[in-house]
């Protein structure tokens, strides 16, 4: 492992010298991974369940509300709505339960892979995009920035994204279109001189990721990796032929679909 002074002039020189003309970004839950087994998205669940208890006083946990492709802060206003409180009580305490949240990721990250797996031609696709100079590689999730990155590093896939690490996450935004954007804002203030046009394509398993991709200025890319059909993501685009695959693994169809084809 490099010295952290090495690390971070190497990442400089990436800065300064890369011309990217692409930019990639990735939903976290349901289209890079998967919650599975007895624990399934254990360390998520806990650390709402920590926020909730810790800020509102309250023992509850998210399986009381539908939270598939919803962001951090907005899970945590249905459930606490579910159980009567109102809006004043809920979003005058968010920024404390984001801290308190955030704070139980960076405290317990050892345990953030417990209960998921990679999905399949995940790590195949992430190392084919490292191998790229013209590729800028990021995340684009409503999870909260620490609870993103724990999940990735501790199913070992971190590394392939382009560093310096960044992304638009649910501590950012409630929107999923305004995540897609700050994406994209991020990549130009940390990559200058890159040439993106309209080369951004995001990768999402429900319909609020095509949407938030498109109404964001970038291509969708959907996937039947949750729980959503073909159907249901294509009738949520705005296009008469979406890109939808069924997953990660026909790895150069993916990166055909981009423009991307070695």
């Amino acid at each position: 492992r490099k010295p952290r002074n090495d690390a971070r002039r190497d990442c400089k020189k990436i800065m300064s010298s890369a011309r990217p003309t692409t930019l990639v970004t990735f939903d976290v839950d349901g289209t890079l991974i998967r919650a599975s087994g007895a624990d399934a998205n254990k360390f998520h669940k806990d650390a709402f369940a920590h926020g909730f208890r810790h800020v509102y006083g309250i023992e509850t946990t998210i399986d009381v509300i539908s939270h598939h492709g919803s962001t951090d802060q907005l899970v945590t206003e249905s459930v606490l709505k579910f159980h009567g409180y109102d809006d004043g009580e809920i979003w005058s305490k968010m920024p404390e339960h984001v801290r308190a949240m955030s704070e139980y990721a960076v405290n317990c990250d050892a345990d953030a892979a417990h209960g998921l797996e990679l999905l399949p031609g995940v790590l195949d696709l992430l190392q084919k995009l490292k191998s790229r100079n013209d590729v800028v590689v990021c995340l684009v999730t409503g999870n909260l920035e620490p609870i993103g990155w724990a999940k990735m590093e501790r199913l070992g896939i971190a590394e392939y994204f382009t560093p310096p690490r960044f992304g638009g996450f649910g501590s950012d935004h409630t929107d999923r279109g305004e995540l897609v954007r700050i994406a994209a804002e991020r990549c130009m203030v940390n990559f200058p001189s890159a040439d993106l046009g309209d080369r951004r394509f995001h990768f999402g398993d429900t319909p609020n990721d095509v949407k938030a991709a498109e109404a964001a200025g970038a291509t969708a890319i959907g996937l039947l990796t949750g729980i959503f059909s073909r159907r249901e993501l294509a009738e949520s685009s705005r296009l008469e032929s979406p890109i939808i695959f069924d997953d990660l693994s026909r790895t150069d169809d993916v990166l055909k679909a981009m423009g991307l084809a070695a």
